[in-house]
């Protein structure tokens, strides 16, 4: 039995995702509609592969517009699959559970640093996470260890997390780079005082439908993205196959309203800043689309 928290928590992105199916449908926007992506939480994994097949995973990803994807999977095995399939499409997250059981205790956990040092002999891993990782959890002795880990490798730790959490991995080592999941399910404003605070902190919008319902921008969104334009990334989560079958609808709302910031701000957030945390190439995004495969 997973803790009631993360429960909670899934139950949250559950709730969050089941909003979309209510949504009005998006509204599309020529530049929103042609600007690549970089899909910064994708999750593939073992529960996923019958309904999404490897290759039917590829044609999401294309259907969507998606240039390239942060993917983190349990297990990380299913990850490298994606990745050695798709070299050029994914950027390999590295999740701190080996099962679906370390998820409640995987932060008091000795044995994990050892297991993701391993994983990480692969040289191909650009992160670690997406993880979930609430309040004082994070002051721990195995936390300080993959934060330590993190940095020395310059390594991106995604965190599915509240605020206290996020201050604690930062008290560990200021020179931590945290991408903060689903805009830490929290408002413009606090937001804006968290990365006002910690200028290694980035930020993703996967399970944000209230940020641009319908493709038009809620209120303090656009002022945020301004503001901190060279700090925010895009993203899906594929926690559950429906969001697979949906990633193109989905992203076609984030589009919409990425098509209503000046056109800069758009393209940091669409794939430049992504491209930049993670230390990919840009000629991925400005060069011509991948091509189609055959039917």
């Amino acid at each position: 039995m997973l803790p009631r928290r993360i429960l909670l928590s899934l139950a949250a992105s559950a709730a969050a995702a089941g909003a979309l199916l209510l949504a009005p449908t998006p509204r599309t926007h020529a530049v929103g509609a042609e600007i690549p992506l970089f899909d910064a939480h994708v999750h593939w994994s073992e529960n996923a592969h019958d309904e999404v097949p490897l290759e039917r995973a590829l044609d999401y990803l294309d259907k969507a517009g998606v240039r390239m994807a942060a993917v983190s999977s349990t297990s990380d095995e299913e990850t490298i699959k994606l990745y050695r399939a798709a070299p050029n499409r994914v950027v390999p997250m590295l999740r701190p559970y080996r099962t679906r059981s370390d998820m409640g205790s995987w932060h008091n956990d000795a044995s994990i640093p050892p297991y993701l040092a391993e994983r990480l002999r692969l040289g191909v891993h650009k992160g670690i996470g997406e993880f979930h990782l609430y309040g004082e959890d994070a002051g721990s002795a195995v936390m300080k260890e993959i934060v330590r880990m993190a940095v020395e490798r310059n390594l991106v730790l995604h965190a599915h997390s509240d605020a206290r959490a996020v201050e604690l991995l930062f008290r560990h080592d200021a020179k931590a780079r945290v991408l903060w999941a689903h805009a830490g399910f929290t408002s413009p404003d606090k937001l804006d005082a968290m990365m006002a605070r910690y200028p290694n902190l980035w930020v993703e919008t996967a399970i944000r439908h209230d940020i641009g319902p319908g493709g038009v921008l809620a209120e303090g969104w656009k002022e945020l993205f301004v503001k901190y334009q060279d700090r925010w990334l895009v993203g899906t989560d594929t926690y559950v196959t429906s969001r697979w079958h949906r990633m193109p609808e989905i992203l076609a709302e984030t589009r919409a309203w990425l098509g209503t910031l000046p056109q800069p701000v758009a393209e940091k957030m669409a794939w430049r800043n992504a491209a930049k945390l993670f230390g990919v190439s840009e000629a991925t995004f400005t060069g011509a689309a991948p091509a189609k495969k055959a039917e």
